[in-house]
């Protein structure tokens, strides 16, 4: 199967208030998709609707082959769920909780849950509920990747852990994603952390898709210019052409799918005066924040 995911104009509301705006988008198997946007911008509630937790107010979700709001018991067991907060039975020690973990999962591998928690430097036998809230996170990472599912949903797995943690996991994922050629969905709020390994994304912005494709293809195209501020350059407005503008003391700054040569041209017929234009260098975080903003 080539298609784990496919969403068609997905629409959700609580109550009144609308969440999601006909998102339309598909996952192919193997690889890691980026589902990213700020706090507030609908990924959670996406995720919810792709495990089928909820149903959607409109639009239609198929996983793995199956309506999302009513997977099989099987084909559950080939979804590895990160779900906003590591939650686990805290009355359970390691080796309990791989044991129990293992009953359930038939694909599930023993070695690359230890891999992961031997660097924890604790005991089998030590209880979750005696471990740092760090430590419970690499546990419940661990048993994740350990099941070997078809597809690896992670919403928001950097928290709890410290940031030389953090690189090693995506380092692992990376190798996990070669070795097992599993699909990973992944969300969090430390965007620059997945610029390595994410193939494919969509930026969610108040519920509505604003980038969908390849990141490569965002990166080559999505570019920052910056040029001196004056009061022709303060009337300029945002919109499809100028995805986002910022006065700073003496620059004007401007973020947009557009060329040196198509800016140039644009503010020449807006009589802004430009000579000193020029594109500055992004990453992929500073690239993220041009387009959904710094606040």
């Amino acid at each position: 199967m080539s298609m784990i995911i496919e969403c068609q104009n997905l629409r959700h509301a609580y109550g009144e208030k609308d969440v999601l705006h006909d998102l339309s988008f598909t996952v192919e198997a193997g690889g890691v998709f980026g589902l990213l946007g700020k706090n507030g911008a609908g990924k959670t509630t996406t995720i919810d609707i792709l495990m089928g937790f909820l149903r959607p107010t409109g639009g239609h979700c198929r996983v793995l082959g199956e309506a999302s709001h009513v997977l099989s018991p099987p084909t559950r067991r080939r979804i590895g769920l990160l779900h906003e907060r590591f939650i686990q039975y805290d009355f359970m020690s390691v080796a309990e909780l791989e044991r129990y973990y293992a009953a359930f999962y038939p694909k599930w591998e023993r070695d690359i849950f230890m891999e992961l928690v031997s660097r924890l430097q604790v005991p089998p036998d030590r209880k979750l509920a005696r471990m740092s809230c760090g430590q419970r996170s690499q546990v419940v990472l661990g048993l994740i990747v350990a099941q070997r599912p078809d597809l690896m949903i992670l919403d928001d797995y950097s928290m709890g852990l410290d940031v030389g943690y953090r690189r090693l996991f995506i380092e692992f994922l990376g190798d996990y994603v070669q070795r097992y050629g599993t699909t990973i969905l992944i969300t969090s709020h430390v965007v620059q952390e997945l610029d390595p390994i994410i193939d494919n994304l969509i930026i969610l912005d108040q519920g509505r898709i604003c980038v969908s494709g390849s990141k490569q293809a965002f990166m080559d195209n999505f570019k920052c210019f910056s040029f001196e501020r004056s009061p022709a350059s303060e009337g300029l407005a945002a919109g499809e052409l100028l995805v986002r503008l910022e006065h700073a003391r003496e620059q004007t700054i401007v973020h947009g799918f557009l060329s040196g040569e198509r800016l140039s041209a644009h503010l020449q017929d807006c009589g802004v005066p430009h000579e000193t234009l020029q594109q500055i260098p992004m990453n992929f975080e500073d690239a993220f924040i041009g387009l959904t903003g710094k606040y």
